[in-house]
């Protein structure tokens, strides 16, 4: 009995004196795996933080594609008239005024894809302007708004012509030589009249934004503002005239012949030969048959004798 109670004694003696090791020792390794779990969770928060910055970048990816392909579709919505064919192209560069105002732009067209001086330049919300310079790669762009640009306009419901001139960057666009009593309204659209050839026909260009009469003048003072925004273009789409196609073959000349007759009012009837002139004329060859357009040949020409009027080919001169 005293025994069993010694060793419970020394038992609670030797697990005081190594309790407060075996707490060290837990603290330590509790330490150490926090250490370990928060190197884990950091390791895990940054590649989380890597993950979200590339899902970022695809969102931001994915939308301008999808930006990208809207304008692309309508500009692949946009018909182009009858004997035009269009030609899609990016806006490389701008070229900036004073003031960094839009002066011109600078396409992804050349006069190797068939961007030349006057090729209309359009989107699907209206006239861009035309070409004036082109490379063999790329283009310049004369916008509506230049000083420069002339294009001839009528007003849409009144069908009131006019030639639309730009008054310069973020300028509006004057519409010149209307009548004093011409109808033209606030907000109509303003289109394209064809009439100079430049552009096709009824392409929208701008609407109307003022209209005021003088006295002292014969025209309206007409302004309008253009439908596309010039600073924001992207894409444009290029209205190109296709080359004339060679018309289909002629029709093969017809066979004449010699026998007959050349026609009423000479003397000649059917079935004669070679004669001379009545009138002192010179003498006249018999005209051959015309060959068949398919041996590829053309009719001679009669040619004149060089022989006195009155003689028949072959004779002597009368004495």
């Amino acid at each position: 009995m005293l025994d069993r109670l010694a060793e419970h004694a020394g038992l609670e003696f030797v697990g005081a004196i190594l309790k407060p090791g075996v707490w060290a020792r837990d603290q330590v390794v509790s330490s150490w795996n926090n250490y370990l779990d928060l190197v884990g969770v950091r390791e895990e928060n940054e590649a989380l933080r890597q993950q979200v910055r590339t899902l970022s970048q695809q969102v931001q990816v994915a939308s301008e594609e999808r930006t990208e392909l809207a304008r692309l579709r309508a500009l692949l919505e946009l018909e182009p008239p009858e004997g035009w064919r269009p030609l899609g192209a990016r806006v490389v560069a701008n070229r900036l005024g004073p003031q960094a105002a839009l002066e011109s732009a600078i396409i992804s067209r050349g006069y190797y894809s068939g961007a030349g001086p006057g090729t209309p330049v359009v989107t699907h919300d209206g006239v861009v302007g035309r070409v004036y310079r082109a490379g063999p790669y790329t283009a310049t762009v004369l916008l509506l708004t230049d000083p420069g640009s002339r294009i001839a306009v009528l007003s849409a419901v009144n069908r009131t012509a006019g030639i639309l001139v730009g008054t310069g960057p973020r300028g509006l666009l004057e519409m010149k030589y209307v009548p004093q009593n011409a109808r033209i309204e606030v907000g109509e659209l303003v289109l394209t009249s064809g009439l100079e050839g430049a552009f096709p026909k009824a392409v929208p260009v701008a609407r109307v934004e003022s209209v005021s009469q003088s006295d002292l003048s014969l025209f309206q003072t007409v302004y309008a503002s253009p439908l596309v925004e010039l600073e924001a273009l992207e894409e444009v789409l290029l209205l190109e005239r296709p080359p004339v196609q060679p018309g289909a073959r002629s029709l093969p000349l017809p066979t004449v012949n010699a026998t007959q007759g050349v026609g009423p009012g000479t003397g000649h009837g059917p079935g004669q030969g070679n004669s001379t002139s009545g009138h002192g004329g010179a003498h006249m060859q018999p005209v051959q048959s015309v060959p068949s357009a398919q041996q590829g040949t053309r009719a001679p020409r009669p040619q004149p004798s060089a022989q006195p009027s009155g003689q028949q080919s072959g004779q002597a001169p009368r004495q």
